[in-house]
């Protein structure tokens, strides 16, 4: 399976802008630039769709692994939290931290932190970034 996106920038880091595409249509053209990454522009950045990205794959990694041990959860919220930072050689991606919280009614509190912790190391996102992972996880009966 493989699954495709594309961007396009013209002009310079400061003053050019680009756009960005997703073979779904989801992102059409979706506009970035040096104010959206870095200042509060309007348009969208490659850390919030890495964040974002984040989120769901948490998301869905956290109901299979309720799912193994018998467990259906009635909403399952993550919120991804990226942090770029400036380092030797330009910046990164140094920091992630996810937010979560479950509904589930009846579920064990052990049960539902292990599935988190299993969940937040092997989402196929949280194996590809080279960041801290830290995670605060709430289960609402």
């Amino acid at each position: 399976m493989k699954r495709k996106a594309s961007a396009e920038w013209k002009g310079g880091i400061k003053d050019g802008g680009g756009v960005i595409s997703t073979d779904s249509g989801v992102l059409s053209e979706t506009q970035y630039s040096f104010s959206t990454r870095f200042e509060n522009g309007i348009g969208t950045n490659p850390e919030e769709l890495i964040a974002a990205a984040h989120a769901g794959c948490f998301s869905m990694a956290l109901s299979a692994q309720l799912s193994e041990a018998g467990i259906t959860a009635e909403s399952i919220k993550a919120t991804a939290s990226v942090t770029i930072d400036k380092v030797e050689g330009g910046f990164a991606i140094t920091k992630v931290h996810l937010d979560v919280t479950a509904r589930i009614p009846g579920a064990d509190q052990q049960v539902f932190e292990s599935a988190a912790n299993t969940a937040k190391i092997n989402c196929p996102v949280s194996k590809v970034l080279n960041a801290e992972i830290t995670m605060d996880a709430k289960l609402e009966a």
